[in-house]
C-alpha cells in the first residue's frame, strides 16, 4: 500500500502516455533548440505548449517560466541567483526554520560566501506568521524564502499576507510550492511572490524536471548557476529534456482540470486514514491541526521507534520525514523546529495520500498500524 505521495507521485496514464511520443523515431525526438529543421521545431513548440500549462497552473504568464531539472534547482537558481546578484540590495537572506533542506542548505552555503542568514522560528502554534517574517526584516534583507506547505506536516503557510510586509520593506520574495501545487490553488497575481519552485514529481510527472516562476521584474536580477549554451533566455543552460518537460505540462495541465475533484478525493481519505491512526493511544498529530492541508498527515506513536514501525509495516510504503533525509537517523529539523521533544519526534512518521489511494488500501494500512504498534510496544514493556 503506497502512501508516501509527498516524496513523490506516481506518474499519471495519461502523463506517461503524452511523454512516450517523444522518445522514439516515429515520434518529435528532435532537439528543441535546433529549429532550422521542422525536428527541431516541432520539439521546441511542445516545450513551449508545456510551458503554456504550468504557466495557467499558477496564474503566470507563459515567459515567466524556466525550466530546470527539479525544484532542487529551482531553489537554487531562485535564492543564489538574487543573493549573488550585484544588482540587488543587501546581502541578507530571511528563511523559515522549517524549509526543505534544498533551502536550509542553499542558505548555509551562501553563508560561507559572506552571505548574512537569518532563520525564523515559527510561533507556538508551529507557523510562520507574517508578524515573525516583519520581525526578521532588515533595510538590506534581499530575499526571504519560505515554505507553502511543509513537506513533512502539511501546514500551509498564509503567503498573500506574509508577502504584503516582505513587500512594503522591498524585498523580494520566494516560495516553495512543491507540495501545494497539487494539493491548493495557487494565483501568482493573488499571493504576490516574486519566485516560486515546483516539480513535476509532486503532481504525477515525471522526475528530473522542474520549473521556476521569476516576476518579469526579477528576471533581469538573476544571475545563472549553470552556463553554456543560452538555453532558458540565458538564465538556465542545457539542451531541455523534450519528454519530461511535456511531461509536466501534461501533468499540470491534469491538475487544472482536476484539481477540486482530486482535494475532495484526498479529503476523504485523509480523514478515513485520521479516524484510524488517532484511535491508537497516546498517538500525537505533530503540526498545526487547524492549518493543515488534507494529504499529509505527521503522526507519533510514543514508544514506537518510527523506524521499527516502518520495518514492522513491510506492505505499507510511508515515511519518517521527507525523502532527501530518509537516511538520516537525526530527528527531523522540522520537529525539532517545532518543539517537538526528541523522543516523540524519533517516534514520528509521515502518512501522505493523493489521487489514487483508495478507501481499501486506507482501511487495509489504519489496520496494520494498528496492529503493528501494538505489538511493538508489547516487545518494548
Amino acid at each position: 500500500m503506497y502512501l508516501d505521495y509527498a516524496a513523490t507521485t506516481p506518474v499519471a496514464p495519461e502523463v506517461a502516455h503524452t511523454m512516450a511520443k517523444f522518445l522514439t523515431a516515429d515520434g518529435v525526438f528532435g532537439n528543441p533548440h535546433s529549429v532550422t529543421h521542422r525536428f527541431g521545431h516541432a520539439a521546441s513548440e511542445a516545450i513551449e505548449e508545456a510551458r503554456g500549462h504550468v504557466a495557467q497552473l499558477i496564474g503566470a504568464d507563459v515567459d515567466e517560466i524556466l525550466w530546470t531539472s527539479g525544484a532542487t534547482e529551482a531553489i537554487n537558481l531562485a535564492i543564489k541567483g538574487v543573493l549573488l546578484s550585484p544588482t540587488v540590495r543587501g546581502r541578507h537572506l530571511l528563511v523559515s526554520s522549517l524549509e526543505h533542506k534544498a533551502v536550509l542548505d542553499t542558505a548555509h552555503w551562501l553563508s560561507g560566501q559572506g552571505v548574512d542568514v537569518t532563520y525564523l522560528a515559527p510561533d507556538a502554534d508551529g507557523m510562520i506568521t507574517p508578524e515573525i517574517v516583519c520581525a526578521g526584516l532588515r533595510p538590506d534583507t534581499a530575499l526571504v524564502s519560505v515554505i507553502h506547505v511543509n513537506n513533512e506536516v502539511g501546514t500551509v503557510t498564509d503567503i498573500a499576507s506574509v508577502a504584503r510586509v516582505v513587500r512594503d520593506n522591498g524585498t523580494l520574495l520566494h516560495v516553495d510550492a512543491v507540495q501545494s501545487a497539487a494539493r491548493l490553488p495557487i494565483d501568482i497575481s493573488l499571493m504576490g511572490v516574486d519566485l516560486l519552485s515546483l516539480s513535476a514529481h509532486k503532481i504525477y510527472g515525471p522526475k528530473g524536471v522542474g520549473a521556476l516562476f521569476v516576476s518579469r521584474s526579477v528576471r533581469p536580477l538573476l544571475v545563472p548557476q549553470i552556463h553554456g549554451g543560452g538555453q532558458e533566455g540565458g538564465v538556465r543552460a542545457g539542451t531541455l529534456a523534450t519528454h519530461q518537460v511535456v511531461g509536466m505540462g501534461a501533468a499540470a495541465r491534469f491538475i487544472n482540470d482536476r484539481q477540486s475533484s482530486d482535494a475532495e478525493r484526498v479529503a476523504v481519505m485523509d480523514r478515513r486514514l485520521h479516524g484510524w491512526l488517532d484511535g491508537i493511544e497516546g498517538a500525537v498529530v505533530n503540526g498545526n491541526r487547524m492549518a493543515r492541508v488534507p494529504g499529509i498527515l505527521n503522526m507519533a506513536f510514543p514508544g514506537v521507534e518510527a523506524e521499527s514501525l516502518m520495518l514492522a509495516l513491510g506492505d505499507v510504503a510511508i515515511s519518517a520525514g521527507s525523502a532527501c533525509t530518509a537516511a538520516s537517523i537525526e530527528p527531523s529539523h522540522v520537529l525539532q523546529g517545532l518543539g517537538v521533544p526528541e523522543m516523540l519526534a524519533l517516534s514520528s512518521v509521515r502518512f501522505s495520500v493523493g489521487r489514487y489511494t483508495t478507501e481499501a488500501e486506507v482501511d487495509f494500512a489504519g489496520q496494520r498500524v494498528n496492529d503493528a504498534v501494538s505489538t511493538l510496544r508489547s516487545i518494548t514493556r
